[in-house]
């Protein structure tokens, strides 16, 4: 189940996912942010975060509403490992000039859609780039009014 899964997500990263995160995400979804400490759950918190990520890691947004968005060039999974309802993807960017890497730990359902999505980052400096890249993206999207 979670190999469907992680190739949906896939398909997202590069903007070819029909429907978008809405059709990854189960209605309670929790995301697990690496610099906010409380989760956030439901889908439009979690596709608010993931499209904000998209964003602060050189991507593009184009629908807030159903979540269809794709990744940066310059980030790029470099390992995975799934295992029955859950896969651990590695992951390698740069934010302003700082090697970022990190995990996306990923848990589906039964039927096939998100259930958490936690994400954890390293080293230090590749966490505060985020932080403060997320952070000014997330207040320009409330500022809009697209959260």
């Amino acid at each position: 189940m979670i190999e469907a899964v992680i190739a949906d997500w896939h398909r997202f990263t590069h903007g070819e996912l029909e429907g978008g995160l809405d059709r990854l995400l189960a209605e309670d979804c929790v995301f697990h942010s690496p610099v906010v400490h409380t989760p956030q759950v439901g889908r439009e918190k979690t596709r608010t975060y993931l499209l904000a990520a998209c964003l602060a890691f050189g991507g593009e947004v184009t629908d807030w509403r159903t979540g269809i968005g794709r990744l940066g060039p310059g980030f790029r999974y470099v390992r995975e490992i799934a295992a029955g309802n859950a896969a651990v993807l590695e992951f390698e960017c740069e934010i302003d000039g700082v090697h970022v890497n990190g995990i996306d730990l990923i848990t589906c359902d039964a039927e096939g859609r998100i259930v958490d999505f936690k994400v954890m980052v390293r080293p230090l400096q590749g966490i505060n780039a985020i932080h403060a890249r997320m952070g000014g993206i997330l207040q320009q999207m409330k500022t809009a009014g697209a959260v």
